[in-house]
């Protein structure tokens, strides 16, 4: 299994310049992080590491090329929760992420519901919500599973965040295989699940992993937040059972590549892909 790292290591910056960074800390792989529909005003003033979904794919894979590093997933992080808009990056922007990631052989997308931003959907019941979660979803999962591409619902909000929320977006989408999971040890521990839980229970759904350790200053926060973007202290140095995940899923032959959502050093990165290594290759 790979262990890579967000590109998103420096801001207001190119993802050439991110890519630079990962290589220079001795990584071989990457997320694409950042993508956007159309065109992007900082991603034109190379001021942000973002990829264009409507650009083409040849280009970014070569451009990861040049630096040598693997592309494990494209991330097209949405608001499911909220009513379809334009402005709203949701189900048209998956989609692309979808042909996007096929074209160069890019596997997993990954995706996710957020927090409702809208009083509206604040007001949805459990039943609804995962209805609107679902019909965004519906066409995105069709289009993965002829193009071969796996979906993976990240714990970022207050339904991917549980196992009764995954389970009930999943049977409604039939449970068909183009519908997964990324594991984000810290989302889930942080919304007040048990990543150790999550990992026993879609064992044979989750494709991909994000690691994040966090510190005894989050203990208040927990499920009172969904999702925390970085963690910024190596993983075993905090609260979370990091390696009783990797005893759950460690003999999984379906998790290819997993990323580090980790913001520091260097040196910082590099233990703790070392702490995964360990762990993932014991006997």
């Amino acid at each position: 299994m790979n262990v890579g790292v967000f590109l998103a290591l420096q801001p207001y910056c190119t993802v050439e310049d991110n890519l630079r960074l990962a290589k220079a800390a001795g990584f071989d792989a990457a997320d694409i992080t950042d993508t956007h529909a159309g065109g992007s005003m900082f991603g034109s003033a190379d001021l942000a590491a973002t990829v264009s979904l409507d650009g083409n794919p040849f280009d970014t894979k070569r451009l990861f090329d040049k630096y040598g590093i693997k592309i494990s997933t494209i991330c097209a992080h949405a608001a499911l929760l909220d009513p379809s808009s334009p402005a709203r990056f949701a189900t048209d922007e998956i989609m692309k992420a979808i042909k996007f990631a096929a074209a160069i052989g890019i596997r997993d997308v990954i995706t996710t519901e957020f927090d409702a931003h809208t009083e509206w959907a604040k007001k949805l019941t459990f039943e609804q919500s995962i209805f609107t979660i679902a019909e965004k979803l519906y066409e995105p999962c069709r289009m993965a599973s002829d193009y071969g591409v796996k979906i993976c619902l990240e714990p970022h909000g207050p339904y991917t965040d549980t196992v009764e929320g995954l389970k009930a977006i999943m049977n409604a989408l039939g449970n068909i295989d183009s519908i997964g999971v990324n594991l984000d040890t810290g989302n889930s521990w942080l919304g007040g699940s048990d990543p150790v839980e999550l990992a026993k229970v879609f064992k044979d759904k989750i494709y991909h992993i994000h690691w994040k350790d966090l510190g005894e200053d989050f203990v208040s926060k927990r499920g009172k937040e969904f999702g925390c973007g970085f963690s910024t202290i190596e993983l075993g140095k905090g609260v979370i059972d990091i390696k009783g995940v990797i005893e759950v899923l460690r003999d999984s032959t379906l998790i290819h590549n997993s990323t580090l959502e980790i913001a520091g050093t260097p040196e910082l990165l590099r233990a703790s892909a070392d702490f995964v290594k360990k762990h993932w290759n014991a006997a």
